[in-house]
């Protein structure tokens, strides 16, 4: 990094700027509400990416996007530098966000009613995503060692032996922060592969991955997985762009083009113009912006453990290698199965509510780091108000 001319360190700007902003985590709820819920991030955009899509506008270019255009070039550039990931250009294909890559690619992947596997606790809409695409949702939960969580690869083996057609990884896992180590990676291709199965890895939390931890894509693992998988990739929660409208299907492998050409040509039709100018800018020269970020990000997490050991001793963590998201474990508060609920209406600190990730969700919540070390801090100390009376 050249620091001659590095920027500042984005911060996020004060809560009465915050409350401007018209997106769903300013306005689902009233302003006595701190809005720690959902993933998007208070930071400002980086300014390449902000210009890049104001550019856009000035040479008034705001038809159809239809290919990944410069975007698909700097994706592999980004997937190169970050993770020793050799991704061909013409094997990123556009469309408008990450639920879209998954449900269109289970749509040509299985035939309806097949079974598709799940691994709860994980991001809700994979609840919605698999009957949308026609298929049956089998859940097999990750298996939790204590100090973190892994896949369940046996039963992940007898979901495909029971005639399950596909798998969506969430890859790092959200809500966990988890990155797959390489050799279940390696497992899950294999398994794939023996009885005939797809695996779509969604891949969205990888740009955020924290410094020092290893991710592998899951079509970088070996030519098995590439034979078998699709991943999903985009911009929006590294550079707070979910609603520019801009995700890519990536392939690596004939058998999985053959696929995704099945899909309708308005898949990728419905792409933002406006969001691939975004993503193009965020890939192609976003990462020292990015890097600057994650640095925040780790010194909120910092910031977190402490205020948790201070102020909520019944409360446990175990710190993400991933993303800005905690999950937070109150089933020692006494506040139910459902911990937000009471934080939201007593604290008036919305976080994502836990049972929503699955049964395995219950007395759990996840919270949003990426804001101001001020909101943060006074989040914690309304949590911790909210426990102190259950107790």
């Amino acid at each position: 990094m050249n620091t001659g001319n590095a920027r500042p360190r984005p911060t996020a700007p004060p809560l009465a700027e915050l409350r401007r902003r018209t997106s769903e985590k300013w306005r689902t709820y009233p302003d006595d509400v701190l809005p720690l819920f959902v993933a998007e991030m208070d930071y400002p955009l980086a300014p390449v990416v902000a210009e890049a899509m104001i550019e856009q506008i000035r040479t008034d270019d705001l038809g159809y996007a239809g290919s990944a255009g410069a975007a698909g070039e700097a994706f592999a550039g980004f997937a190169h530098r970050r993770w020793g990931w050799t991704v061909a250009p013409d094997d990123v294909h556009p469309t408008t966000d990450v639920s879209v890559v998954l449900v269109e690619a289970l749509r040509v992947a299985i035939e309806p009613g097949d079974p598709v596997i799940i691994t709860p606790p994980v991001y809700p809409p994979f609840f919605d995503i698999v009957p949308e695409a026609g298929g049956r949702t089998v859940e097999v939960p990750l298996v939790d060692l204590g100090s973190s969580w892994r896949l369940d690869l046996g039963g992940i083996r007898d979901a495909f032996v029971a005639g399950a057609r596909a798998i969506i990884l969430c890859h790092p896992h959200n809500p966990l922060g988890l990155p797959h180590p390489r050799t279940d990676l390696e497992a899950l291709a294999s398994l794939a592969a023996a009885h005939g199965a797809v695996v779509i890895s969604d891949e969205i939390h990888a740009p955020l991955v924290h410094p020092g931890v290893e991710f592998v894509p899951f079509l970088a693992v070996n030519d098995t997985a590439r034979e078998v998988g699709i991943a999903a990739h985009s911009a929006s929660k590294a550079f707070n762009l979910a609603g520019a409208k801009c995700a890519f299907t990536v392939v690596g492998s004939n058998p999985m083009r053959a696929l995704v050409d099945r899909q309708p040509e308005e898949v990728a039709f419905r792409t933002s113009i406006l969001g691939r100018a975004g993503a193009a800018a965020a890939f192609g020269d976003g990462d020292e912006w990015l890097d600057e970020v994650l640095a925040t990000i780790g010194e909120s997490f910092d910031l977190l453990e402490t205020l948790v050991a201070q102020r909520l001793p019944s409360v446990t963590m175990r710190r993400p290698h991933a993303s800005y998201l905690a999950w937070l474990d109150f089933r020692a508060t006494g506040l139910g199965d459902d911990p937000a609920d009471p934080i939201l209406e007593q604290g008036r600190v919305a976080l994502h509510r836990g049972p929503a990730f699955g049964e395995q969700g219950k007395g759990f919540a996840r919270l949003n780091v990426a804001c101001s070390p001020e909101v943060l801090t006074e989040a914690i100390d309304r949590i911790a108000a909210v426990v102190d009376v259950a107790r």
